[in-house]
């Protein structure tokens, strides 16, 4: 296994790496501090954390499969008791998540039964990439049908004609938060061709033998710490030969700041601020990060530079 040039930390990274001679990369991605730190910001009951920290490692593993420079999000909408759930990753490593649910319909179901389907009730699963007003945005759909949200993911890239991947996920509830781990393989196309499509044997064998070694990972392995990154490729992989490459950090960090809510507040018109103010303020509390910002109402009416009228 080559060296990836720089220290590897046991968490909150994203590691990338190449299994020889067969046009098979991944990506291997484990978030612990980054996903206690964002769950802790809010009361989620725990089937509601356990399944925002599944969403987040898996942004982070699709954001890492793309080249982009802006913001990559997941999005789920479902019609039942976990209504939206968001966890989007800059193209810098910065991360953040939040749900919206109803507190009494997610008590009323049993721990056991708290599988994705039953909490959301079916609806949709949305990833976007958005690299500013300077480029196109690329968004993909596909229903919430599966067991869990890695078998969503599966359905869509079995849909697409241009990819074929695949993905392992754990999640940990641990004494200090959540950590979350997950392991995605992506089969490069052959030259002049798409995956598969030349049907030489020898590259859907190493195929199917990297998607089955990637099946044999524990869910402590994937969660870690105690199994660091290069020591669970080298297992999985070495028999084939494994080659990791430079990493880059995750870090929770919102985007909200007190610039970007007064600029919105700006834009509203004064009968719904009016109607927003609660004696003579405005407070506005980011989803994300739960930070509240408050503001006078006379400041807001009169504008970035003028007086209130």
């Amino acid at each position: 296994m080559a060296d990836p040039g720089s220290f590897i930390p046991a968490s909150d990274f994203v590691q990338p790496f190449q299994i020889e001679g067969h046009g098979v990369r991944g990506r291997m991605v484990r978030i612990d501090r980054a996903a206690s730190e964002i769950i802790a910001r809010h009361a989620y009951p725990l089937p509601v954390a356990r399944q925002l920290a599944e969403m987040m490692v898996l942004a982070a593993t699709l954001a890492a499969m793309l080249k982009y420079d802006g913001v990559f999000t997941l999005q789920t909408k479902g019609n039942g008791a976990l209504r939206l759930m968001v966890a989007d990753v800059t193209s810098d490593g910065d991360i953040r998540g939040y749900a919206q649910f109803d507190a009494d319909a997610v008590a009323a179901i049993p721990p056991e039964q708290a599988s994705l389907p039953r909490l959301t009730g079916g609806g949709y699963l949305a990833f976007t990439v958005d690299q500013g007003d300077h480029a196109d945005r690329y968004q993909g759909i596909v229903e919430l049908d599966g067991p869990d949200l890695v078998e969503c993911i599966h359905h869509y890239f079995r849909q697409s004609e241009q990819m074929q991947a695949g993905f392992k996920l754990a999640v940990e509830r641990h004494a200090g938060g959540w950590r979350a781990g997950a392991i995605m393989l992506q089969r490069v196309p052959s030259e002049g061709g798409t995956p598969g499509g030349g049907g030489d044997l020898d590259e859907e064998d190493a195929w199917r033998r990297a998607m089955v070694l990637m099946a044999s990972a524990r869910d402590d392995e994937l969660t870690g710490p105690a199994v660091g990154f290069t020591d669970l490729l080298y297992r999985l992989f070495h028999e084939d030969g494994v080659r990791v490459f430079p990493g880059h950090a995750l870090q929770a960090r919102c985007r909200c700041s007190a610039e970007r809510v007064e600029r919105v507040l700006y834009s509203l018109a004064p009968e719904e601020l009016h109607d927003l103010a609660i004696d003579g303020a405005l407070d506005v509390t980011c989803e994300f990060c739960n930070s509240t910002y408050r503001f006078p109402l006379t400041a807001i009416l009169a504008g970035p530079g003028g007086t209130a009228g």
